[in-house]
């Protein structure tokens, strides 16, 4: 190891024990399984939204055969929230075969953890030096960017070449006697210090050897080369009630949101009047020659996703007789709250202060 990589471990570790007071709730934990739930709710996820999630699976489900026993809508909707509900989905299924295949004992290799539903190499190298101090590092969009700056690299993080290059550069740092200590040292580094936005240069002890510092470039590194195509949803719920019941229907696959639930929904291409929606094959479809009335329409609600931006309204309507609505089933005002909605459905029912009083 040439003498930038010794001066660059030595000081992470140093800021580390001297100055990193950055509190999470599995910091320093060794319980394999607390650690792989809090990398997977931590996926995507900021880390002051995370924390209630993680503890209240925690006294859920204080061990994985608590969890792989668990009924899965139960698991969703303590899920609720969250987002990017695949998480949700494969942790269910990693922890039915961890109890199945393992006796409900977390592997402690990382090839075998590496193989788990839902875990990749970021992951994987977290649990293996956290759970078992295993030498292998992670790399994830802090330490991408720490690794960047301070090698001043202008290879794009997001390229496979980059992948390969920071990949390897970090394990070559890594400290290998003690790697867990230094992984969580240098993400929390770059979450604290090498920030994205206005990371504080002034603070930083790396600073007298960081190529990005002295050559003028933290404000352009790292360099990403792939820009998110993003495209528009409008989504028009409908919730149908009729003798203290609403109507609902759990979401297939293939698409977002999946395994949740939601109202009778009917799909536009674009901003649609609800008069104009009524005369939709698809409303007709559904209602038929149901009598109905329209009670309320709600303000327009918008979410964005990673690769979408859904907009939509909800419109109340008051079924005049008992009715089927096919691909739905009607539930109770007590069911409705134990049932888990997407974000943007739940939105609205915030906004209704939905209770055990329906809408």
């Amino acid at each position: 190891m040439d003498d930038t990589y010794k001066f660059f471990t030595k000081q992470l570790l140093q800021w580390n024990n001297k100055t990193n007071d950055r509190p999470m709730p599995w910091k320093g934990e060794k319980d394999p399984y607390k650690i792989w739930l809090s990398e997977i709710i931590l996926q995507q996820t900021r880390v002051e939204q995370g924390w209630d999630y993680y503890n209240r699976f925690i006294v859920a489900f204080p061990t994985i055969d608590k969890l792989a026993k668990a009924p899965e809508t139960k698991v969703f909707k303590l899920w609720e929230g969250l987002g990017y509900y695949t998480r949700c989905k494969n942790l269910i299924a990693t922890a039915k075969l961890i109890t199945k295949e393992y006796g409900g004992k977390f592997p402690g290799n990382y090839e075998a953890i590496l193989n788990l539903k839902g875990v990749g190499p970021y992951t994987a190298a977290a649990i293996a030096s956290f759970a078992y101090n295993l030498p292998y590092a992670v790399v994830d969009g802090n330490v991408f960017r720490v690794l960047s700056r301070f090698f001043a690299n202008s290879i794009a993080i997001d390229s496979t070449e980059g992948k390969k290059l920071f990949t390897t550069l970090a394990n070559e740092l890594l400290d290998k006697k003690q790697p867990g200590i230094y992984n969580q040292a240098l993400m929390d580094f770059g979450a604290v210090v090498c920030k994205p936005k206005q990371p504080l240069c002034k603070q930083c002890p790396l600073q007298s050897s960081c190529g990005a510092y002295l050559k003028g470039l933290v404000e352009v590194l790292p360099v990403k080369e792939k820009k998110i195509t993003q495209k528009t949803r409008w989504l028009f719920y409908f919730i149908i009630e009729h003798e203290g019941k609403v109507f609902v229907r759990k979401r297939g696959v293939k698409d977002i949101w999946e395994n949740l639930y939601e109202f009778v929904l009917i799909e536009s291409a674009e901003a649609t009047e609800v008069a104009q929606l009524q005369k939709l094959p698809a409303f007709k479809k559904l209602l038929g020659k149901n009598g109905f009335t329209v009670a309320t329409i709600s303000r327009l609600y918008s979410q964005k996703l990673t690769h979408q931006t859904i907009h939509g309204q909800f419109i109340t309507l008051q079924l005049k007789k008992t009715a089927q609505i096919e691909g739905y089933e009607p539930v109770t005002q007590k069911e409705l709250l134990t049932l888990p909605f997407p974000k943007f459905i739940t939105s609205y029912l915030k906004d209704k202060n939905v209770s055990l009083n329906l809408l």
